[in-house]
């Protein structure tokens, strides 16, 4: 299942990881992505820190939406920074994290719930 923030980061859980990235919606806003800021491996963050930054038309920090440890990063993101245009879902994640806790996604909404929320803005 994938979970959302209002600040358009999404988070998809793969058994014991969270697969981080930002929605199609900040995609499209951030017009042309030219570089990614990621995070290192073994790093550890909790909600609100902010795991790297996408420079575009427009330049945006991405927070980490739960708590955990990073595991892996997008390493293709480094040479080919569009794939957060091109695929933002699903080829251009950030990163992935494990030991997170699951109780912090009660707080995050589901797809439904973010499709009202854009309807809003």
């Amino acid at each position: 299942m994938r979970y959302y923030t209002e600040d358009h980061e999404w988070i998809e859980i793969n058994g014991d990881e969270a697969v981080i990235g930002i929605c199609e919606f900040a995609a499209d806003e951030l017009g042309d992505v030219t570089f990614v800021e990621l995070p290192e491996e073994d790093d550890d963050f909790i909600i609100g820190d902010r795991l790297g930054t996408i420079e575009a038309d427009e330049t945006i920090d991405i927070y980490s939406p739960i708590s955990g440890t990073v595991c892996a990063v997008n390493e293709s993101l480094a040479d080919e920074p569009e794939l957060i245009n091109e695929s933002p879902e699903e080829k251009g994640w950030i990163c992935r994290l494990t030991n997170f806790d699951n109780t912090e996604l009660d707080d995050l909404m589901n797809e439904s719930a973010y499709r009202k929320y854009l309807n809003t803005l």
